[in-house]
């Protein structure tokens, strides 16, 4: 489906710059909302759940939806800033027509975006986006006075999403005895997460838990995880648990201060659910780390490559029927726990493991290590199809040769920039850079 608006995860981009304007969220509200009132069983009013993270824009934008959705004859139940995760739970636990998030996730405070829930609490299938996108083609027409949407506050959104991440941490156990760490990225998590580890029975120091409305993912969070490293050698705490802006994504920090990605943490997940049960597979994505794939076929587990992108592993996972999947970003998916990822409930399903274990974080990722990957940006002319370039080909397979089964290749058109993406992976870093390096200048050669 070609989308003019809506990305791989939603509408994003700079606030005040084409879409993300006041005048154009409050026209995506009301097409939302018509097509919520389209769809809505036996033409009952639609009611809408609106969570935001902690950027300044966020305040006008909510507004912005607010107006629109109203106007289309929609409720909307509004929840303040919150994790992206707890709107897609809360939307479901309280069956709400569909669910939307204010927020830019990772990207800094100039950013914002809209994302969309199902009243299941997934992603928007295709079709309803492309229903939206469709209505975005005509003007506001208000709704009869008496047909307008009301809002309100939904006073304890915070309590319930902590009483959802607290359920899905095993009972017989506890965190007594850690002494944790959790940077919230001065982001939606900050009045939540601490007080999920805490009523468990951690140890908290948190950071990262200040925001202003400009210092989301300031130097914080998981984008930023050396912050949390430093923290946790300095307050000498057990672990570390960084969060992003949104807090759907999760990086950890042992107590030396080493940091584990989304892909060694994935390997952490499956292993524990071995100990309790069959795992068929996992899923990654092109970018997953080749010691990862290397590690399940080790342990018998089927493993599959997704495109980059949360909600591609997703539907990979469903294709598949399986649990558990991710992307060495942090974005990790338990699908017995929540229907999306989830940076709390994450560092939960790790915690557990820890605790049934009784190992640390190296210990319970000893059996891999991560390949060196070497990234390069190849800026290119727009149009640029690498694979019509005979040379960088013949390159790809001389290189794919050369590594044999202990390396691999990735190229891949950037979806917003004019670049090709140069991944080598190897066993060795100067191998691995040498690799992409003659790569990248086939490519820098043919595309200039």
């Amino acid at each position: 489906m070609s989308r003019k608006y809506f990305g791989t995860d939603g509408i994003r981009g700079t606030v005040g710059v084409s879409p993300i304007t006041p005048d154009f969220v409050m026209k995506l509200g009301y097409a939302a909302g018509k097509v919520l009132v389209r769809d809505e069983a036996g033409g009952a009013k639609p009611a809408v759940l609106i969570g935001k993270d902690t950027r300044i824009s966020g305040y006008m934008l909510e507004a912005a939806l607010e107006a629109g959705l109203s106007a289309a004859g929609v409720d909307v139940m509004l929840a303040g800033p919150i994790p992206t995760p707890a709107v897609a739970y809360l939307t479901r636990a309280l069956r709400m027509s569909a669910g939307i998030v204010i927020s830019a996730s990772h990207n800094p405070y100039q950013d914002n975006g809209i994302k969309f829930f199902s009243k299941q609490g997934n992603k928007l299938p295709d079709q309803v986006e492309a229903a939206i996108e469709s209505a975005l083609e005509g003007d506001i027409e208000c709704v009869a006075p008496e047909l307008l949407g009301k809002a309100r506050r939904l006073d304890d959104a915070r309590g319930r999403y902590i009483e959802f991440c607290k359920s899905t941490f095993p009972t017989e156990l506890d965190l007594r005895g850690l002494k944790i760490v959790v940077d919230c990225a001065h982001g939606a998590a900050y009045h939540i997460a601490p007080d999920v580890f805490h009523e468990l029975g951690a140890e908290i120091v948190a950071i990262g838990d200040q925001p202003n409305g400009m210092n989301i993912n300031d130097g914080v969070g998981a984008t930023a995880p050396q912050a949390l490293s430093a923290a946790v050698r300095e307050h000498e705490a057990d672990l570390g648990i960084a969060l992003d802006g949104d807090a759907d994504r999760l990086l950890m920090v042992d107590s030396s201060g080493r940091i584990f990605n989304g892909d060694e943490l994935l390997y952490v997940m499956v292993k524990d659910r071995m100990m309790r049960g069959p795992v068929p597979g996992a899923v990654g994505t092109l970018m997953t780390n080749m010691a990862l794939e290397i590690g399940f076929r080790k342990l018998g587990v089927g493993f599959a490559r997704a495109r980059v992108g949360d909600r591609y592993v997703l539907e990979v996972l469903q294709e598949r029927g399986w649990l558990l999947g991710g992307e060495g970003s942090g974005h990790l998916l338990c699908l017995d726990k929540h229907t999306t990822g989830d940076g709390i409930v994450s560092a939960l399903q790790i915690l557990s493991a820890m605790k049934r274990s009784g190992q640390t974080l190296a210990e319970l990722t000893k059996e891999i290590a991560l390949f060196p990957q070497s990234l390069i940006n190849v800026k290119v002319a727009p149009g640029f199809d690498w694979q019509q370039q005979a040379a960088a080909v013949a390159e790809k397979r001389f290189v794919e040769d050369e590594l044999g089964d202990r390396g691999r290749v990735l190229i891949r058109p950037s979806g917003t920039e004019p670049l090709v993406r140069v991944m080598v992976e190897a066993e060795h870093a100067d191998l691995a850079d040498r690799m992409a390096r003659r790569i990248a200048d086939k490519l820098l050669t043919a595309g200039s």
